[in-house]
């Protein structure tokens, strides 16, 4: 015993075991770790030697005794029918059959699918109807000839900690360093922290973070044979893993039909295993997973609130240097067709799998540990009653390019770390700056990959930084992409997909300046604005056409209502690019615009791009869009800002076909001579600049 082993044993006692029994006994067979020390702490919670021996052996005949293998269902069976009863430790499922109005029970590998069950066990333990528990289960036999079945359920216990007592893992850990606490848990999922880089031991403990932080958003990619799923299969049984197969939103979520949640709402954790696999054929399933995995929450009928987390494993099959290095792929390749942009961009952070080891005898530990039992519970009970992110909040400072759901994905893997670490402490400020680095890294992997796959400058902010505790800013790379040009800069395709001619992008130093004052915003899923219909148009107007025509210099009678309320008729979206929304007068007349596209039509968003100059305050331009921005959206429109360096076109686009062209955008009238004569607030009746006007529709549009 070293060190932490005398430390663990004294302050934990009962709640430790040494590892290397465990690895003993796993060898052979497929059973849970966390049901292998449920046995081990029963057994052998000794250190004297030949009491461990005798507990190894009485493991072991436990398992033979009782352990159901896959081949050995038949006498098994038999074994209940020959002595009336017999206790068996197994994955247990209970399902609803409609036809026959009641619950039928079934263990894993025991070979029946109609086995009796009382109702009081499904109702003291919800999750055997989704997914099924490990359990200790007696099976008598029924020999009565008029039931139609026969076996039955005649005591059931979960096989899990009756009881957590959080104060009392507190103050354990109080007890211990940072980095001995951080040994604790490597040892305690089977791991020698001695053979560990400090990077890698944080990689363990990111996969930790979906077990222990509610909604959770975890993506891990890599070669076959790292224990990717290890954590969901067998760590925890609050975790439930989903391995290849149809996905769909009755299963995950909600079942209509029976009016019950699905799995986000029994399990801590929902990972999905072999993710390439997953086959998603519902749209809706894709939608309620987007609304979920941005807020924890999602309607089907009823509104649902759920704290289980996602993972997502899966193997990438080629190297990452060619995926980097490749213009043409990234490192979200191996993920199905129908996880677009909007699911990426959910993604809290990406472990980079590549790094890990390979499954190996060398790795593992024969030194004590917590009972994983032990720990999963602890990680439950965080998952459930702590909340660090408040905490998180105000004591972390994050770069300039930190947008939104950066923000939110780097807290939560920081929180994440808190209470693995931390659980009844707070890190010192040079263990918070390594949390921080750390989380920063993992959403930087995400982004770096939504902006290869965009062909606009949508995700382009990658550069993402904090502060550290001595006020320097530090920009955070991702070690397999920082020299990739592939990544860092990638080419812009057109519509076609093709490459765009002299599109490349400016060095990063450039990016970085251009940039820093950008508008961009969180995404917003659209929901339908406010009903008006196209019909309050004026019907005096002319109907939409196309359209080409000169405003002389002093003419009035033209109003944006005049210009574009005729083409708005079903359209949804609008784009506006204009280089002059600027100083207030610009702003104003960008309000005014704003406000006849909601008043004659059911525009859902509105773009706006435009540029600056040396002279613009940018702070005051911010504050501007972001109050006119807020006003939208009480109303159930999106406003999306987005500034960009060297622009000169003008134009606006609607999405149904239309575009308008005002040789001067926006700004195309005199200034006023006084704030008080008339045409000061009614457009139509304010004298004109001279302007050109081309209204046309796009060739081939949405194709």
């Amino acid at each position: 015993m070293d060190k932490l082993d005398n430390k663990l044993t004294s302050i934990f006692e009962g709640r430790v075991v040494r590892k290397d029994l465990l690895h003993r006994i796993k060898k052979g067979t497929n059973v849970p770790t966390f049901v292998l020390e449920f046995l081990l702490a029963r057994y052998c919670a000794s250190d004297d030697p030949a009491e461990i021996q005798a507990g190894m052996e009485a493991v072991l005949a436990t398992l033979q005794d009782n352990y159901v293998r896959p081949d050995e269902a038949n006498a098994a069976q038999s074994k209940v029918a020959t002595k009336g009863k017999h206790r068996f430790i197994d994955k247990v499922h209970v399902r609803y059959i409609e036809k026959e109005k009641r619950h039928w029970a079934a263990l894993e590998n025991f070979n029946s699918q109609r086995i009796a069950i009382s109702e009081r066990f499904y109702k003291d333990n919800d999750r055997l109807l989704e997914g099924g528990i490990w359990a200790e289960v007696t099976l008598a036999y029924n020999d009565l000839d008029q039931d139609n079945y026969a076996f039955l359920i005649e005591d059931l216990m979960p096989i899990q900690l009756s009881r957590f007592d959080f104060e009392r893992y507190g103050e354990g850990r109080l007890e211990f360093t940072r980095d001995e606490w951080l040994d604790a848990i490597l040892r305690s999922v089977g791991l020698e922290p001695s053979k560990l880089t400090k990077r890698l031991k944080f990689h363990y403990m990111a996969r930790l973070a979906p077990l222990v932080e509610a909604n959770f958003n975890f993506i891990e990619l890599g070669p076959r044979g790292t224990g990717k799923s290890y954590f969901f299969s067998e760590f925890s049984p609050y975790a439930t893993l989903i391995s290849g197969g149809q996905a769909t939103k009755s299963t995950l979520f909600y079942n209509n039909a029976r009016n019950k949640i699905g799995l986000v709402g029994f399990w801590d954790t929902v990972a999905f295993d072999e993710v390439a696999g997953i086959k998603i054929k519902d749209p809706d399933t894709i939608q309620i997973m987007k609304d979920y995995m941005a807020n924890g929450r999602f309607s089907r009928g009823v509104e649902v609130i759920a704290d289980a987390s996602m993972s997502f494993v899966g193997n990438i099959d080629q190297s990452v240097e060619q995926l980097v290095f490749s213009t043409d792929y990234d490192l979200f390749m191996p993920l199905p067709k129908e996880f677009d942009l909007a699911i990426l961009d959910r993604f809290t952070c990406y472990l980079p799998g590549w790094e890990m080891p390979k499954n190996s005898s060398e790795f593992l530990t024969d030194q004590y540990g917590f009972i994983t039992d032990y720990l999963a519970e602890a990680f439950h009970y965080q998952l459930k009653h702590s909340n660090r992110y408040e905490e998180v909040n105000k004591r972390i400072k994050l770069g300039s390019s930190v947008e939104g759901r950066d923000e939110k994905s780097i807290k939560k893997t920081v929180c994440a770390f808190l209470k693995i670490l931390h659980p009844a402490d707070q890190p010192s400020d040079e263990e918070f700056d390594e949390y921080v680095a750390y989380a920063v890294e993992g959403r930087r992997r995400i982004k770096e990959q939504m902006n290869k796959r965009k062909p606009d400058d949508e995700f382009a902010r990658i550069n993402l930084s904090y502060l550290d505790s001595k006020g320097q800013e530090i920009v955070v790379f991702c070690p397999e992409s920082k020299e990739a040009e592939a990544t860092q800069r990638p080419v812009r395709r057109d519509l076609d997909g093709m490459p765009q001619e002299n599109n490349h992008k400016a060095p990063l130093k450039h990016i970085k300046a251009a940039r820093a004052d950008e508008l961009m915003t969180d995404e917003v899923e659209a929901t339908e604005a406010p009903k008006q219909a196209i019909e309050q148009i004026n019907p005096e107007q002319e109907q939409a056409k196309e359209r080409h025509y000169t405003i002389l210099y002093g003419d009035t009678g033209y109003s944006y209502e005049t210009i574009i309320g005729p083409y708005l008729s079903n359209a949804k979206k609008i784009t506006i690019e204009d280089p002059y929304i600027l100083i207030n007068h610009q702003i104003q007349n960008f309000v005014r615009f704003c406000e006849t596209v909601v008043k004659l039509s059911s525009i859902q968003q509105i773009n706006l791009i435009t540029s600056y100059d040396d002279n613009t305050n940018m702070a005051e331009l911010k504050d501007k869009l972001q109050e006119l921005k807020d006003s939208l959206a009480e109303i159930d429109v999106i406003l999306d800002i987005k500034i960009k360096p060297n622009m000169h076109d003008r134009e606006i686009r609607l999405d149904n076909g239309w575009i308008i062209k005002i040789g001067r955008g926006l700004d195309f009238y005199q200034k006023p001579s006084g704030w008080f004569e008339i045409g000061t607030n009614d457009l139509s009746l304010r004298k004109c600049l001279e302007t050109k006007v081309d209204i046309f529709k796009a060739d081939n549009m949405g194709k």
